[in-house]
């Protein structure tokens, strides 16, 4: 790959992993109420989850949805059904408690699988393999895993540290309540361009 391919695939993977969406809306609503420490696992399974979803969608998974369409809009529905139910989670979270955190932020295993589910991650993944990696050979394809695992996790770290800082906005119920619910609307609203 030349260097200035290399560069549109870097700048590819920044504007993609530092807009709106649902692991970067998750992380900001995570970083908020459990703090940045207890968010680590969540943020490095995006991080790494994405990576490797971009392999494993380069390396086969894309021939599958060529020959089958239907198994990509069964996958579109089932990611859509999925990020309904967290954002209802998300909107029902609990105050945090600085002394006695309650309840569970997303787990790396969790935040790795959820890619699968995630409809702006397979847009992402199915775009900069047909647009950085056309040939589908392993080195163009791990390239560019390696170059959104790069990019990736310091714009997810960004969102989750934005969400940590609210947290002291948060200090008040109903200001967590309005957070939480606006959280899960906006989640629910990047879905409209799948739809």
């Amino acid at each position: 790959m030349n260097t200035d391919l290399l560069s549109a695939l870097a700048a590819f993977a920044f504007v993609t992993s530092i807009t709106p969406g649902p692991n970067n809306l998750m992380l900001m609503t995570s970083g908020a109420n459990y703090g940045f420490r207890r968010t680590i696992p969540h943020m490095l399974g995006v991080g790494i989850g994405f990576t490797v979803m971009v392999v494993i969608v380069g390396l086969g998974l894309m021939q599958v949805f060529d020959a089958v369409p239907i198994t990509h809009t069964i996958l579109k529905y089932a990611g859509m059904a999925y990020l309904l139910w967290l954002a209802w989670k998300i909107a029902h979270a609990e105050m945090p408690d600085t002394t006695a955190p309650k309840g569970k932020p997303m787990t790396f295993i969790q935040a790795a699988l959820f890619q699968w589910v995630n409809p702006k991650a397979w847009q992402m993944a199915l775009t900069a393999i047909t647009l950085y990696a056309p040939d589908r050979s392993l080195l163009s394809i791990v390239l560019v895993g390696v170059v959104f695992g790069m990019v990736n996790l310091p714009s997810v770290s960004t969102w989750t540290v934005l969400g940590q800082q609210l947290r002291r906005i948060l200090s008040s119920r109903r200001r967590l309540i309005v957070f939480n619910y606006s959280m899960a609307l906006l989640l629910v609203a990047t879905l409209v361009p799948v739809m």
